[in-house]
């Protein structure tokens, strides 16, 4: 493994240039390959150290969090589906405030589009999403990269109370209020033809 390594800085050293490049671009293909997030930022940590693996993977993440915007907004089917998954896990009339997002993007058990497409929600237009989504991707990408070697050490017991602390303080800093539409409140039949 040692050896595995040792090639790969090896070979980051000697093409300076592409290497970042090549990571970035892993971010973006990351979704069509099913792997977490929280490993690639890892591993953006071991490879280019705590600044550069922060700024490649903030930048990694944001631009697959973009792209996924766009293509989004292309495929309303695929809009529906992680629209029905969102109310599966979070509810029907739940919102999420911004600190709650940022938690949640954390979380690594969480699907990152998921909190895309809440962020999604939240937002107006792209601009909007664009900043929303640089706030909420910042913690992550330093989270992960910075202490990725502690959260692989971390054992089963420390991780569930670390999860658990994440769950109670997104239960503290919740939004108070529920939005009720008025269809949903008084349950309307209409008539059918």
């Amino acid at each position: 493994m040692e050896g595995v390594i040792g090639w790969i800085q090896q070979s980051i050293d000697s093409h300076q240039m592409i290497a970042p490049v090549l990571f970035i671009a892993f971010h973006i293909i990351r979704p069509f390959l099913f792997i977490p997030v929280a490993f690639i930022c890892i591993t953006g940590g071991l490879l280019f150290g705590m600044t550069y693996g922060v700024v490649y993977s903030l930048i990694g993440v944001t631009l697959s969090s973009l792209l996924f915007y766009m293509f989004v907004q292309q495929t309303p089917s695929l809009f529906k589906r992680f629209e029905k998954l969102k109310e599966k896990m979070f509810g029907k009339h739940r919102q999420l405030n911004m600190p709650q997002v940022v938690l949640l993007r954390i979380t690594p058990f969480i699907h990152f589009h998921l909190i895309s497409l809440i962020l999604i929600e939240m937002t107006r237009n792209f601009k909007e999403y664009a900043r929303m989504s640089i706030i909420s991707n910042l913690p992550l990408a330093f989270v992960y990269t910075t202490f990725g070697q502690w959260f692989q050490s971390l054992g089963v017991v420390h991780l569930i109370l670390f999860l658990s602390l994440i769950l109670v303080l997104m239960y503290l800093i919740r939004r108070k209020e529920i939005i009720l539409k008025w269809e949903d409140f008084f349950a309307v039949e209409r008539p059918e033809n």
